[in-house]
């Protein structure tokens, strides 16, 4: 009696992870089936178009929204839902530096990264600025300006507590987000054949445009390796960015907050784990220590992964959510996107 009472604490630890793991696994198998019809699809428009018009990633985003906007996963599907569209995603982001060498980014040269700073900065004035201009609070622009200049919602959660924004705030500035994102991922690539961009500008333009760096993976996938390699890179420059506008906003935060209410934010906080690895792993490549022989597979696991994200992407959005969101912040972060857009558009053009 005594030793099972003495072995029960040891064995609690494991039942929860056990648990926690448990609690994933219908919603990730929800995932994976979304992702393997849209496999299925894709091989049908292979069959019978010699060429699949719509990937696989895409048909897996839209067959996940179409469930979604009559069906709302119950909570038992909403841990592995979430678990897929985030975590996964980041291990496919991290997977994909192990096929990039840093070697071939250096040929770009410093015009480039000058470029992706003004992009930057220009887009936050721009942003603020209209947000303003449309009446908006000045926390709420700077919400909306960091998100959609930088990188989204990882942007927004790191500025908030460093300007005091409350909870209406932040969900205001977030709630267009999810379906912005996913627009751009599905609608990027139509830029190709219209734009006539090469592999490189449109990897520049994805990286400049979309918000998140997991998004960027999905909207670059169809172009190509290069593509995705450029965009990638690109957007982790661009998410660098955050760690200077967080340092000037913590320098004025006394206009925002109080003393009692001002937050520091960790250095993980800034750059997420998954950025580290894809950095680490890029480094390797470059170093060969990570043999050319292991990227193909790499590259198939990471397609794999972020089709599944896709479909976990598509199961989180709920296109209801904009008849919720007030009309300001709606033209706010459209008008914002769209100059951003527009500037991006104009800056490929210099790089061939």
């Amino acid at each position: 009696m005594s030793q099972n009472q003495a072995s029960s604490p040891a064995d609690a630890k494991p039942a929860t992870a056990v648990s926690r793991v448990a609690a994933l696994i219908p919603g990730i198998l929800l995932c994976i089936l979304v992702a393997g019809v849209s496999a299925l699809l894709e091989r049908a428009e292979l069959g019978a178009f010699e060429h699949p018009y719509v990937e696989a990633l895409v048909m897996a985003i839209l067959l996940g929204m179409a469930l979604r906007s009559f069906w709302k996963p119950a909570p038992r599907w909403q841990a592995g839902i979430a678990f897929s569209a985030k975590q996964l995603l980041e291990v496919a982001v991290m997977l994909l530096g192990a096929s990039i060498s840093f070697a071939a980014i250096a040929a770009s040269g410093i015009a480039l990264l000058a470029s992706i700073a003004a992009v930057v900065v220009v887009a936050l004035c721009v942003s603020f600025s209209v947000s303003r201009l449309l009446g908006l609070s000045t926390r709420l622009s700077i919400l909306i300006a960091c998100g959609n200049s930088i990188c989204g919602n990882s942007a927004i959660a790191a500025v908030a507590p460093i300007i005091g924004a409350n909870n209406d705030e932040i969900a205001s500035s977030i709630s267009f987000t999810a379906i912005l994102g996913v627009m751009m991922v599905l609608g990027l690539p139509l830029l190709i054949p219209l734009l006539q961009l090469s592999a490189t500008q449109y990897g520049i333009l994805a990286g400049l445009t979309v918000y998140a760096v997991p998004q960027v993976l999905a909207a670059t996938v169809p172009a190509g390796l290069v593509s995705t390699q450029i965009g990638t890179l690109v957007k982790l420059m661009r998410v660098l960015m955050l760690g200077p506008v967080v340092v000037g906003l913590s320098l004025a935060a006394s206009r925002w907050q109080s003393d009692a209410k001002k937050t520091s934010v960790g250095f993980f906080r800034l750059v997420p784990w998954f950025i580290l690895g894809f950095l680490a792993l890029a480094t390797l490549r470059s170093l060969e220590i990570v043999p050319a022989t292991v990227v193909g597979p790499v590259t198939k696991i990471t397609s794999f992964l972020t089709v599944v994200s896709m479909a976990a992407l598509g199961l989180g959005v709920d296109v209801r959510v904009l008849a919720n969101v007030g009309g300001r912040v709606t033209a706010a972060v459209t008008l914002s996107l769209m100059l951003l857009l527009g500037i991006s558009i104009a800056l490929v053009h210099w790089f061939k």
